[in-house]
């Protein structure tokens, strides 16, 4: 409390003094071309109370002038949040009233942009599953030659690798190289080590992510290929990798799109449509409200549908790169992702309604333990954000992100394939193993 009053002294003071030196400067408000120096002084005013060193290093002269009274508040907002002891980046209450076209523009904005460090969403060396020795070795016993090797580090000895081996062919794993040890991951603390990367604009709890409830969830296919049972499509058909050809839509997340359709038709049986049409075009700003009306469309004509995927690609700086050598072949690594239509503070976004949000997330939960455990360090973290992203409409959707902008075309279509097994793996009702 004394701390507090300190606080609140202080800014009194600090307001008297500012009122006393507008005054003895006799501003006089000017709208003109205000909107630019508004943000300008705001980031000034932020800069002058919690970065100092900062904003003394700065050559420059705010030039908001805007009313007298929103230069006081302004310039002592910093100082007003930590009175009140408030979070300055996420309003639940904004977040919850806000209009679904508002929503859909910040989901359009794109689910690239993490609040969260990137390293976040990586399995650090001492994962259990990622353990060299035991990989290795079960791995021969499947009659695999090589383990798995993440790509940092490898440099020119990769590149000659690939070169040699581009023409090697992919093995599917017949057993699983590790298994998790459920009771050890019975907790919401365990299993958010162990599985997910949260992003700060949501919350999850011990609610939503639940070992028993997860596992639990049939994610069996239960129709059969008569009839269409699985949707592929692209938010974002527009994404691209370092070698893609201008213009030849093969070489973008699409032709990954329709690679993975054909397996899934040809080696597992499935009756797959692929949807390649555009949503992202002129502007990906609305895409996922684009897509919204013709995915429904789609799925009145095609109501046996039970599984989408919606497939993207990551964005990654230029220096980092998702691949690992599996199988002696470049392979890009993926991340299943979930919009959870909650906030920061565990609030519903009413105007995002999910009711197949516990089936989305066994279903990521499910897809990542298989992954885990037939091609360990393919898998990235599952990464868990405040939006809803199209996953209200089937209760096994999946929104994958394959690879990174600087992978190759080669090292995305090898990734189709594991991508494919653990799929199959899943919907088959193979694994996860629960009572391992």
């Amino acid at each position: 409390m004394k701390i507090r009053r300190i606080l609140f002294i202080s800014l009194c003071i600090m307001t008297v003094v500012s009122f006393l030196q507008e005054v003895n400067n006799g501003a006089e408000p000017d709208q003109k071309g205000s909107g630019r120096a508004f943000q300008s002084f705001m980031e000034q005013s932020f800069s002058d109370v919690w970065l100092p060193v900062s904003s003394a290093m700065q050559d420059f002269t705010i030039a908001y002038e805007g009313n007298m009274f929103d230069r006081l508040a302004l310039a002592n907002y910093p100082v007003f949040l930590c009175v009140m002891e408030q979070e300055p980046f996420y309003d639940d209450a904004a977040f919850k009233e806000s209009s679904y076209d508002d929503l859909a523009l910040l989901e359009g904005t794109d689910e690239d942009k993490k609040e969260i460090e990137e390293g976040a969403l990586e399995y650090g060396t001492d994962a259990i599953h990622l353990d060299k020795g035991l990989e290795e070795a079960l791995l021969a016993e499947n009659g695999l030659q090589s383990e798995n090797q993440a790509a940092a580090g490898e440099g020119e000895n990769m590149d000659e690798r690939n070169n040699e081996q581009k023409d090697a062919a992919f093995h599917e794993v017949e057993e699983a190289v590790y298994r998790y040890k459920w009771d050890t991951l019975n907790t919401y603390e365990s299993l958010v080590k162990a599985f997910y990367a949260i992003d700060s604009t949501t919350s999850a709890g011990e609610e939503l992510l639940n070992t028993d409830k997860l596992l639990s969830k049939d994610m069996r296919m239960q129709g059969s290929s008569d009839k269409p049972q699985i949707l592929i499509y692209h938010t974002h058909s527009q994404e691209a990798f370092a070698d893609s050809v201008e213009g030849d839509a093969s070489t973008t997340i699409v032709g990954a799109g329709e690679k993975l359709a054909q397996l899934l038709r040809d080696k597992y049986g499935y009756n797959v449509i692929h949807d390649t049409s555009a949503y992202d075009v002129p502007a990906r700003d609305y895409a996922y409200s684009n897509s919204l009306p013709e995915l429904e469309k789609l799925l009145e004509q095609n109501p046996s549908i039970e599984v989408i995927i919606d497939l993207h690609r990551d964005e990654m700086p230029a220096d980092r790169r998702l691949v690992v050598d599996l199988q002696g072949r470049p392979t890009a690594q993926f991340m299943f992702f979930n919009g959870l239509s909650r906030t920061a503070g565990g609030k519903t976004i009413d105007t995002l309604e999910n009711p197949y949000l516990e089936d989305n997330l066994a279903f990521s939960f499910q897809m990542q333990t298989a992954s885990n455990e037939y091609y360990p360090s393919l898998a990235r973290r599952i990464y868990l954000k405040a939006y809803r992203y199209n996953m209200h409409l089937r209760p096994k959707s999946l929104l994958i992100e394959l690879g990174a902008q600087n992978n190759t075309v080669e090292e995305i279509m090898n990734a189709t394939e594991p991508l494919a097994h653990v799929l199959h793996l899943v919907l088959k009702g193979d694994e996860p193993d629960k009572d391992y």
